[in-house]
């Protein structure tokens, strides 16, 4: 093979190769959203890039809640909570003694909200403990798979987002190791992250309530009980991936101002770092909310996050599809 021709092929190799690096996220618009994590992503796997990252070093964390699957109408546990309560309700009415899990069995958010964090902590603990952590996980799987969702019309569980369940897999593709932090609940979570976002049980991470080991005749179990153990929002975040990962993340991603801290922090590392933030824009496929939001909501990252380097994914404009279909 002469120069020429050993030239062509090699710049023919590499086109093919960057075609199929961005192809790896189909629905991501062109432009510099996904321009900026396709460089980001080669520039760090590539070993004759000064900015290589070693393997063992590419960590990624994302928040859940309004950046890997919808929030609206509110959280989809505390959803689940509420049609837990009216599900337990049925069998012993009398566990109604408040007007927040009145609300919750009536399927009344307004009302369940009006209650406060002392309301909602009602309806999350009635909800929540009591069981064993794969009882409580089969509730909350049964629930994703089967609930349909009151304006979208499909089960909870599928309102994951396309386009980052394909950066999931691009960063798994190129040596990532991908985890969820998030202030939902990790057992809830971890019901359905392995299936839903590729994500493993242990690299879950999420707010713990209290618990307690068991050992009976019918065997040896964790029972969930009342109380909160650890709190893995805003400035938790950090602290949950120190303790849990026990190192710091090159490429974070979340939505609202609840994931501040964990950007904050992942991007003031040495080295090549990247701060992802989804903006939800569009009314029409999805919701369109930020400053206003009682979730995900979004002032200070939409604020300072383009001073601080952070990308600002519009939901609207750099995403060609938002749910699966």
């Amino acid at each position: 093979m002469n120069a020429y021709l050993r030239l062509s092929v090699a710049g023919i190799a590499f086109s093919l190769f960057s075609v199929a690096a961005a192809d790896g996220l189909p629905s991501w618009n062109e432009g510099a959203a996904k321009t900026a994590i396709v460089e980001f992503v080669e520039n760090v796997s590539d070993p004759e890039s000064e900015q290589f990252v070693p393997i063992g070093e590419r960590i990624a964390v994302f928040d859940n809640d309004g950046t890997l699957w919808s929030e609206k109408p509110f959280y989809f546990q505390f959803m689940f909570a509420m049609d837990r309560v009216a599900e337990l309700a049925k069998d012993d009415p009398t566990i109604l003694t408040s007007d927040a899990l009145r609300a919750a069995a009536a399927g009344d958010l307004g009302g369940a909200l009006a209650g406060g964090k002392a309301g909602l902590l009602e309806i999350v603990r009635l909800s929540h403990s009591g069981m064993d952590v794969p009882t409580f996980q089969a509730h909350a799987r049964a629930w994703l798979d089967t609930t349909n969702h009151p304006e979208k019309g499909r089960p909870y569980g599928e309102l994951v987002y396309q386009p980052m369940l394909e950066l999931l897999a691009y960063l798994r593709d190129n040596g990532f190791k991908t985890h969820i932090v998030s202030g939902g609940g990790v057992d809830f979570i971890r019901s359905i992250a392995d299936d839903a976002y590729g994500i493993p049980p242990y690299q879950v991470l999420g707010s713990m309530g209290n618990a307690r080991y068991e050992f009976s005749a019918t065997g040896a179990v964790v029972i969930k009980e009342t109380g909160i153990f650890f709190i893995d929002d805003k400035a938790g975040k950090p602290v949950g991936i120190m303790r849990h990962i026990g190192m710091r993340p090159i490429f974070v991603g979340g939505n609202s101002d609840g994931d501040f801290q964990m950007l904050e922090w992942a991007t003031a590392g040495d080295g090549p770092r990247l701060g992802l933030i989804v903006h939800h824009t569009d009314a029409a496929r999805e919701w369109a909310y930020d400053s206003e939001s009682h979730s995900g909501k979004l002032v200070r990252g939409l604020e300072e996050g383009p001073g601080r380097g952070w990308l600002i994914v519009d939901m609207k404009r750099d995403w060609s599809q938002v749910f699966p279909k």
